[in-house]
């Protein structure tokens, strides 16, 4: 049976709410405990970096636990409803830290939470991603799903970054009068984490009613060592790994230290209404990139003269954003110029390297007689967390040089000395665009997945099956 609409879009709603809670974890928990409750930057970027690396372990025997799975409902569903659960209960806990905890046992708090979010979090997506080949046909059914859902994806990420700054201060003023501004968003994300957890809860039990997986589907159930093999193998897949740890690593060190040039750098009464100003722009101007912009850009050029153009136009938007700090623009409007096209080319890049992961699946079959959509797709999962993780520990040290704190007042840090917000703003352009220089180094000289070859590979692997019958 082909895919249908309610499918695709039961699908594609989990990943929105998935997204909106990773996005939520990714962005926020440093400025969180950070910021707001007062755990030393430092403390919080090796809580954030190990965390990453438990998951180097933790994913890929979560990827083997679900392909041993038997149940009556299948064998990714069970996970995906449990793992859901958890990591919403888990998420909240971790936004909502008793106030009578301080120093190390904060410390403790904020590592054993993180911990915990990052582990049920693989519990529901691994199983989310790699249940795709059990309802699907393949071919291109199944790589327009995937297309389909890392867009919404997007848009759930999207999401969060427009609404949380918003949100975190009105939910923070209800019942609560008289209090600080610290006090107000540390409330305010407690709530807001709250709504988040249950509308993540409800986005993906539509998605476990909605998506049956095929009686048919029998996944053979790789060793941890095969797995890792089978990436290895993938020449191209691993190219496009290591392209999506660059660049979501170039997004999310820009992504953690936003909040803090719009408070500390810009400063000011109204610097709260700056950045939410300038993330609900960008966070339009990435879902109408992914939705709307990529498939204009494709009709007229090829996958990869897009993603070119994607890295140039997120290159020029960090120089031209970097030119305007060091001049001393204050104004939001003018800040929006770059921000267009760096969020615009993120949006893309975003869809363009899943499309180019989901080619190297046939490439991988083609070379190693085997399909390993689980397995790449599962280490998609890790290397962008482990991008995460990086980027919120270069943003920690960021803030342990530079001196920004929650003992400084955001007129005091506008006004502190030129060497500490220039290190702030070195970090959040420069760093980026060095990622991105790099990784599009790297895909340059190593992938070779065009449209033609693609072409090649099908007819080739077609032939195979042609012959096999």
């Amino acid at each position: 049976m082909k895919l249908s609409k309610k499918e695709t879009i039961s699908y594609g709603l989990g990943a929105v709410g998935k997204d909106m809670v990773y996005m939520l974890s990714a962005s926020y928990v440093l400025y969180y405990y950070q910021d707001i409750l007062g755990v030393s930057a430092f403390a919080m970027g090796v809580i954030l970096m190990a965390a990453r690396i438990f998951d180097a372990f933790n994913d890929p025997v979560m990827g083997v636990i679900v392909a041993k799975t038997r149940t009556r409902w299948g064998r990714f569903r069970p996970w995906l409803l449990i793992g859901t659960c958890l990591n919403a209960v888990v998420l909240y806990l971790m936004f909502a830290a008793p106030p009578a905890l301080s120093g190390n046992g904060l410390i403790a708090y904020a590592a054993v939470f993180y911990i915990l979010w990052g582990v049920t979090y693989t519990m529901m997506d691994i199983p989310f991603w790699s249940m795709i080949p059990a309802f699907t046909e393949g071919g291109k059914e199944r790589e327009n799903l995937t297309t389909i859902a890392r867009s919404c994806a997007g848009v759930g990420s999207a999401l969060i970054t427009v609404v949380t700054m918003i949100c975190v201060p009105l939910l923070g003023r209800i019942g609560h009068s008289h209090m600080t501004e610290r006090e107000i968003e540390r409330y305010g994300f407690q709530w807001f984490a709250l709504v988040v957890s249950i509308l993540f809860v409800v986005l993906l039990v539509l998605t476990c009613i909605n998506i049956k997986e095929k009686s048919t589907v029998d996944m053979e159930a790789p060793s941890i060592g095969q797995m890792f093999q089978a990436l290895i193998k993938n020449d191209q897949a691993m190219t496009v790994v290591i392209t999506i740890v660059l660049i979501n690593c170039s997004l999310y060190i820009t992504s953690n230290l936003l909040i803090y040039f719009f408070k500390y750098d810009i400063g000011g009464a109204n610097w709260n209404a700056g950045y939410v100003l300038f993330n609900t722009f960008g966070g339009g101007v990435q879902i109408l990139s992914m939705m709307l912009f990529y498939p204009l850009l494709r009709k007229l050029f090829s996958a990869l003269q897009v993603f070119y153009v994607s890295f140039v136009m997120a290159v020029g938007g960090y120089a031209v954003l970097l030119i305007q700090m060091f001049m001393g623009v204050r104004n939001v409007y003018l800040l929006l110029i770059p921000g267009f096209f760096v969020f615009m080319a993120f949006g893309m890049l975003t869809v363009l390297t899943t499309v180019f992961l989901a080619n190297t699946v046939d490439y991988g079959e083609l070379k190693n007689s085997r399909r390993d959509e689980s397995v790449i797709f599962s280490m998609q999962t890790f290397v962008v967390k482990l991008a995460s993780g990086v980027a919120a520990m270069i943003a920690s040290i960021c803030l342990s040089i530079s001196h920004i704190s929650q003992d400084t007042s955001a007129a005091e840090a506008a006004a502190a000395g030129a060497s500490s917000v220039a290190v702030l703003r070195m970090t959040m352009t420069v760093l980026p665009i060095a990622g991105l220089l790099i990784a599009v180094f790297i895909f340059t000289r190593k992938y070779m997945l065009t449209d033609e070859k693609l072409r090649e590979i099908t007819e080739e692997l077609q032939r195979r099956k042609g012959d096999i019958r």
